[in-house]
């Protein structure tokens, strides 16, 4: 397709991308290619929760993700990028029940059948939501395979995958202490558990022998577990208390006796020594308890409001306990003292609320046997690759210490846990399907935790466990993940130990890890500061392109990056410069055919060489760089290439060809421009997809899209070191003169005399062969190029590589600054030569380094000790003629 359409006079993003994502669904173009003979590569996306708009984070974590299947996909590889979304049980369920709780209504008030059905809706409206805001970011997602993780068929693989770690004894119910959401009224994993530091105290209580010979003291950062104490603990090597244990003490306020007791949980030099054991409100006063055969005493309730085990405090919540006790053991006489002190406190990750340490009957998977296989496979080359590779040693560390996962969760949404209970004979019966009798059943009410079902994400979506499905067959194992560093714990390493016990094989290749996006102020975004970002009124007011630009450009595996608008504003002048210029070079093709061929060499002049020697390097470095995912840089290297060499330089002197006479040239740099900006726009694509479809479809070309057109490659005929010497001595000489003219204060309309010390014979042809490029760069009023110039007592110099060049400027120049600055160069090119020479001292670089790097690294101290030269001999001159 060679057809051409007229670009405005200015850039629109909302313009230039409203519909677009419309036609490309249409299009059918975001589904694999059903190639048999092209290579698969395979990402799922890390499915959003359903429940509400998604963040600068999430723009953040698919861009990089649609940057990779966009740039596979235009190499020509089979591949499909599988979106989803996770029901997200904890988070989704507290915001349903929010929002009847605004209407007075509560989830019991319901019953469960018609709760979930609300639920349903609530994930209806926010999918919708989610699908709008993946548009407008132009993710191309395959959504004829959208998963959801309470669809029938992820339903059935985590039903197997229960059953199955059931059978094989590493899921197991049992009593234990777990922490426990007051507000959701449900358990949680430890990694669900956020530690902040709260105002807190130890309180010093003084627990009476029960045979009256003293007290036995014990400081505690939580008196409202008092009623709960059935044991004091301490060193069995504490002289202090040698004596007492086996004695027993009073419990105050509740008059019961409880036993002294000698364990090596307690810290001798922590406290007091004394520690007082609540088996049923503490996870290690738990373990000390088994160890003791102690009695547990639960004194709270499922919202943390104490109940009768807590004699006269029952029903208060557990805050207003605390201070009634603590004014009880007061007026008492028993409590000693208080001692204010900050502390940390685990907080639920959903609902924000304290967490409670609560004893509960849970289901648990045995970590120690999935997590050994896990750590196994990272000694094989089937391991997963952390990029960077220093999260390994996160994952690993987390691993080898890791507790028994407590899988269930006291909650409506979600998967129910394929567990059923004989009416009659309480026996327990587990499996995937119902038992027969069901009406003499009662399943389990509790359902799973949501990172169960997420944890099998990357298999389950591709039909398994049918492990004949095609997309199972054919996209698994996974290519990519990409996810923030935050998730490691929770997800990462879920799908790799369940990947492995159930597929045999490590579920992505790769895991690229990003950071957060912090504000200016480099403060996490939250809603408490207020400072969050919406990414959608970035884009209303951006364009998607710009985000996605400056999402990209500053990113680095691994590390945070900052928001500002002043970044957005910056990203969208880029695009900007690039309409600019694409337009430009459109409305001088005419009828120039699509540049489906490199260019012929004899067509090329001195610039098109070169801008096709760059163009050749930038596309190297690029798809270099993609490999490594190292996107920032790739940015980097499109930006320079881009807005210097190809706007700044190259279309600039096409100007010289295309307002000339010579046809059969116009013709041949029409065509070279085509070229090099169809190259452009095609590496641009992946981070840029809106406006590089718009400028594409604006100029010749071939096929339907962009988005299927070949992604560029290297070509050895393109590379010509030669030309690029030669222009880039070109380059040189015209910054200098311009840099002379900024100095000077004498602009571009002003004629200048420029005279050239040509000292490198090979510059002569160079600089009078483009005479008239350098003449129309820097407009002079006479130029000379010659060896054996003499400098002009008042001029400007400037020192480039085989040449020097003098701009006489009697009537402006200040003899004092120019010394000052040619003083200032010569410091400046010491320093260089010292680098260079400390460089090829050290036998480690020379040894080592391949003979061209060393090579390149001689050539640069013989240039900078030439420039060093000439600098120091026409300082001299100037200071003489002062």
């Amino acid at each position: 397709m060679t057809n051409q359409k007229e670009m405005s006079t200015k850039y629109d993003p909302n313009r230039v991308e409203a519909g677009r994502y419309q036609e490309w669904l249409k299009a059918d173009a975001f589904k694999p290619n059903a190639n048999p003979d092209a290579k698969p590569y395979s990402i799922v996306i890390p499915p959003p929760n359903v429940t509400g708009k998604l963040h600068l984070g999430h723009a953040w974590d698919t861009t990089l993700q649609d940057m990779l299947i966009r740039q596979k996909r235009m190499q020509g590889y089979d591949v499909l990028w599988l979106p989803g979304m996770d029901h997200a049980g904890i988070a989704t369920q507290a915001k349903v029940e929010a929002k009847l709780a605004e209407e007075g209504i509560s989830r019991y008030d319901l019953g469960r059948e018609k709760f979930i059905d609300q639920v349903w809706e609530w994930k209806d409206e926010y999918a919708a939501t989610i699908h709008d805001q993946w548009a407008k970011l132009g993710l191309s997602l395959d959504y004829s395979r959208e998963r959801f993780t309470l669809d029938d068929g992820l339903s059935d693989a985590v039903r197997k995958v229960f059953v199955k770690l059931y059978n094989k004894g590493l899921i197991y119910r049992g009593e234990y202490i777990i922490n426990w959401d007051p507000k959701a009224r449900t358990a949680l994993s430890d990694i669900e558990v956020l530690h902040q530091d709260d105002e807190g105290a130890f309180y010093h209580v003084r627990y009476p022998l029960s045979d009256g010979s003293g007290d036995i003291e014990i400081a505690t950062t939580r008196p409202e577990t008092l009623p709960g104490d059935t044991a004091i603990a301490v060193h069995p090597d504490d002289p202090r208390y040698k004596d007492l244990i086996g004695k027993t003490a009073i419990l105050p306020l509740m008059d019961r006796e409880i036993p002294i007791i000698a364990d090596h949980y307690v810290t001798q030099d922590f406290g007091t020594g004394a520690v007082k054991i609540t088996p049923a409100h503490d996870p290690n006063d738990f373990e000390v308890g088994n160890r003791h055969d102690l009695p547990r005493i639960n004194i709270m309730n499922e919202d943390a409001s104490m109940n009768e085990n807590a004699g006269k405090y029952n029903g208060m919540d557990r805050f207003e306990a605390r201070k009634a006790i603590v004014a009880d053991l007061d007026a008492a006489g028993y409590l000693l003292k208080v001692d204010p002190m900050t502390h940390s406190v685990g907080h639920s990750e959903r609902t924000g609320v304290q967490v409670e340490a609560r004893l509960s009957t849970q289901w648990f998977v045995k970590m120690q046997p999935l997590a050994e296989m896990a750590l196994k496979n990272q000694a094989t080359d089937q391991k997963v690759n952390f990029v960077p590779e220093r999260f390994e040693g996160t994952f690993t560390q987390w691993m080898e210490n890791v507790h028994d996962w407590v899988i269930s969760r006291q909650l409506w949404w979600g998967h129910q846990i394929p567990a059923w209970y004989h009416k009659q004979t309480r026996e327990m019966y587990v499996g995937e399907e119902a038992p027969k009798d069901i009406e003499n059943w009662t399943q389990d009410s509790d359902v799973l935790d949501t990172w169960f079902s997420s944890a099998l994400w990357p298999f389950s979506t591709m039909g398994w466990p049918d492990t004949e499905a095609p997309d199972f067959k054919r996209y698994f194992p996974t290519n990519t993940l990409v996810t923030g560093y935050d998730i490691i714990f929770f997800w990462v390493s879920r799908m790799i130990f369940q990947s492995l016990e159930f597929t045999e094989q490590r579920p992505f290749e790769h895991v690229l890890i990003h950071g957060l996006i912090r504000d200016e102020q480099g403060r996490k975004m939250s809603k408490s500061l207020g400072n969050g970002i919406d990414p959608m009124e970035v884009i209303e007011k951006y364009g998607a392109d710009a985000l996605r630009w400056f999402l990209t450009s500053g990113s680095t595996p691994g590390q945070d990056t900052r928001f500002s608008y002043t970044k957005m504003d910056a990203a969208w002048n880029f695009i900007n410069k690039i309409w600019n210029a694409s337009r430009f070079v459109i409305m001088n093709l005419e009828d120039t055919p699509a540049p489906t061929h490199i260019p012929e060499a004899a067509n090329l002049d001195l610039t098109d060489k070169w801008i096709l020697n760059q163009l050749n390097q930038t596309v190297a470095e690029v798809t270099r760089l993609y490999d490594n995912f190292e996107f920032g840089e790739a940015d980097r290297t499109l930006y320079n290439f881009i807005w210097n060499d190809f706007c700044d330089w190259y279309i600039e002197m096409a100007k010289e060809v295309l307002y000339g006479e010579d046809q059969t040239a116009i013709a041949n740099k029409r065509y070279n421009l085509a070229y090099v900006l169809d190259q452009t726009l095609r590496l641009l694509h992946p981070v840029m997809p809106f406006v590089t479809e718009e400028i594409w479809q604006s100029m010749p070309h071939d096929g339907d899209s962009i988005m299927t057109a070949t992604y560029p490659e290297v070509h050895a005929e393109l590379v010509d070191v030669e030309a690029t010497e030669q222009m880039n001595a070109i380059i040189d000489l015209i910054r200098s003169v311009r840099n002379i003219r900024s100095e000077a204060n004498a602009p571009l309309s002003k004629p200048i005399d420029v005279l050239i010390n040509i000292q490198d014979a090979k510059l002569t042809a160079i600089f009078k062969t483009n005479q008239d490029f350098i003449e129309r760069f820097i407009h002079p009023k006479s130029l000379e190029i010659a060896a054996g110039l003499t400098a002009p007592a008042l001029a400007k110099t400037a020192i480039i590589s085989g040449a020097e060049v003098y701009v006489p400027l009697a009537e402006l120049i200040d003899l004092d600054e120019e010394i000052t600055r040619l003083s200032g160069e010569l410091k400046r090119l010491q320093g260089e030569i010292k680098r260079a020479q400390g460089k090829l001292s050290n036998k480690g670089f020379t040894d080592r380094a391949p003979e061209k790097v060393v090579q390149e690294e001689r050539d640069k101290q013989a240039d900078y000790e030439q420039q060093y030269q000439s600098t120091e001999k026409r300082l001299a001159e100037l200071k003489a003629a002062r």
